[in-house]
């Protein structure tokens, strides 16, 4: 039996197209029209798909039959979760019923899993008023409603302002407070820990740790303090790009908990349970404890930073480092030759 990869053309699939290709599998990229040059370019890409809309993948996936579909965020927000569980007839390589779980409101929300998982995670506020110390605040923005706008605040009285402050420059709606997610602020070191769960090896692994690259936090943060409190902006905190990362070895101990943690609480709550890639999103304190304060149910955002090289994590299991979408394919290919490819896909 042959078999293909199929991913949407947006966040980390380059990893998964480069890392199909390594292991010799046919690839298909589906694009939207206006957004697909990249994968023209890069001669990974076997078969390109080129739609009107994202949303357009449900009516053509005809067009992917024989393959097995990797989710990524893209995926799960432009296309839609119900749509993704109820119509999308291609096998997902992971539990597409766990996609849903990614969001911070709600019956289905990774604060859920986090709890269940006996995991810290930062204090949360029903609403502004509840606020007593500094939070994140972190809701859409008004414009790119896919895009999430956080902001910093010390008080209910400051949020307040600010939120304010950031619906007259039309960043935020006053409106999506009511719905937003009100974080304690936990100061810290920021890593994602990117981890793979195989069923086919029975076994959880640690392949590599990135941290996110936001703007226009980092444009501030390049200015000496004197201009960051002359000039006082409002932060947008826009992930545009990752960059790797290690963690010092006597934290290991506690990282692979946080993963083992995780997976238990989901195989309890969203029947399979994790199935290949997850990225959970943490910060050390100085008291050297781990509070994961977003998770990814699904391939995470950083693993392009390996993408060519591998995680070097990864080279401590299989010899030589690989990347995340190279152990996709792995994990898929070995699947396919046991004749076990239903125990990856959903």
């Amino acid at each position: 039996m042959s078999v293909s990869i199929s991913v949407l053309a947006s966040h980390s699939a380059l990893d998964v197209l480069d890392g199909a290709k390594d292991e010799g599998l046919r690839t298909i990229a589906v694009a939207k029209r206006g957004r697909e040059r990249a994968y023209r370019e890069f001669p990974v890409v076997d078969e390109l798909v080129v739609l009107d809309d994202y949303r357009d993948i449900i009516r053509e996936a005809h067009r992917l039959k024989g393959s097995v579909f990797v989710p990524n965020r893209s995926f799960a927000v432009y296309v839609g979760y119900d749509a993704i569980e109820r119509e999308f007839p291609i096998p997902i390589f992971g539990n597409r019923h766990l996609l849903r779980w990614e969001e911070r409101v709600g019956p289905h929300s990774y604060y859920r899993l986090l709890d269940e998982a006996g995991v810290r995670r930062p204090r949360t506020y029903a609403s502004p008023d509840e606020v007593d110390r500094p939070v994140m605040v972190k809701l859409p923005e008004a414009a790119r409603r896919v895009e999430r706008g956080f902001f910093v605040a010390r008080d209910r009285d400051d949020l307040m302002r600010k939120a304010r402050r950031l619906a007259e420059r039309g960043i935020i709606r006053l409106e999506d407070l009511s719905g937003a997610a009100i974080e304690e602020l936990v100061l810290g070191a920021h890593f994602n820990a990117n981890f793979f769960q195989s069923p086919i090896y029975r076994r959880l692994e640690l392949h590599s740790f990135d941290r996110r690259i936001q703007s226009d936090l980092d444009g501030v943060l390049r200015l000496p303090a004197r201009d960051q409190l002359d000039l006082d902006p409002d932060v947008r905190y826009i992930e545009v790009g990752h960059e790797p990362a290690t963690l010092r070895e006597s934290l290991l101990e506690k990282v692979f908990d946080l993963g083992h943690r995780f997976v238990d609480a989901a195989a309890r709550l969203v029947k399979p349970g994790v199935i290949g890639p997850f990225t959970l999103q943490f910060i050390v304190t100085p008291e050297l404890d781990l509070v994961v304060y977003d998770v990814a149910p699904r391939i995470g955002g950083g693993t392009n930073a390996y993408m060519g090289i591998g995680g070097q994590y990864s080279k401590l299991y299989w010899g030589r480092p690989i990347s995340i979408g190279r152990r996709i394919a792995m994990e898929i290919k070995e699947a396919v030759r046991q004749g076990r490819l239903e125990e990856v896909t959903t």
